[in-house]
Order: C-alpha cells, then sequence, then structure tokens
C-alpha cells in the first residue's frame, strides 16, 4: 500500500511504503522527527518555516506529517494481524540498519 505525502520542488514523489517513508523509491525514513528536536532545526525553518517534521532529510508541514502518520499507523495496524507483514517489517529494519552502517 502506497500513500503519496508530497512531490517535492524538484518533482521526486515522497510516499509511505507498508512501515517506511521512500523517496523517489528509497529508503528515505522509518520514523519522522519534530523539527524542533533535530540539531538542524534553525536551518530546516530557514527553508521552510512551515515545517513542523522531517523525515530524513526531507521537510514536512502539519497537513504532510498528518498523511504521513496515518499511513504509518494504517500499516502497523495491518502488520500486528498479518504475519506477512511482520516479516517485512523485520526486512526494512534491517535495510535500515544496513543502510546505517553505509552499506546500501
Amino acid at each position: 500500500m502506497k500513500t503519496l505525502v508530497k512531490t517535492t520542488e524538484d518533482g521526486r514523489k515522497l510516499e509511505v511504503i507498508g512501515f517506511a517513508i521512500y523517496l523517489d523509491g528509497k529508503l528515505e525514513a522509518v520514523d519522522l522527527t519534530e523539527v524542533n528536536q533535530h540539531p538542524l532545526k534553525w536551518k530546516i525553518l530557514s527553508v521552510m518555516p512551515d515545517a513542523t517534521h522531517v523525515a530524513g532529510h526531507v521537510a514536512l508541514t502539519r497537513e504532510e506529517t498528518e498523511i504521513a502518520v496515518k499511513a504509518l499507523k494504517e500499516a502497523q495496524e495491518k502488520m500486528l494481524a498479518d504475519p506477512v507483514a511482520i516479516a517485512e517489517r523485520f526486512r526494512i529494519a534491517a535495510m535500515w540498519k544496513a543502510r546505517e552502517q553505509g552499506i546500501e
């Protein structure tokens, strides 16, 4: 299940697919970070004053954040009832860990 969150200024799609957020088909984030909690909050707000959260490197407005949160919650609800979805969650977690370690 894909949910479009936004299209960036350069035309890339930020989508929630399953349990993660993808930018142009590549894993961008597995969760959202509040701008106020981000170490670069002043830089983010100088570029996008109405940003409330970021997904990886992509700033989101309140409305875009609500779309992403809703899609992630729906995916989680499905996962709790589906063994295949649970396996997908582990697959994404492994991909994210590999990405953090520089393995892609």
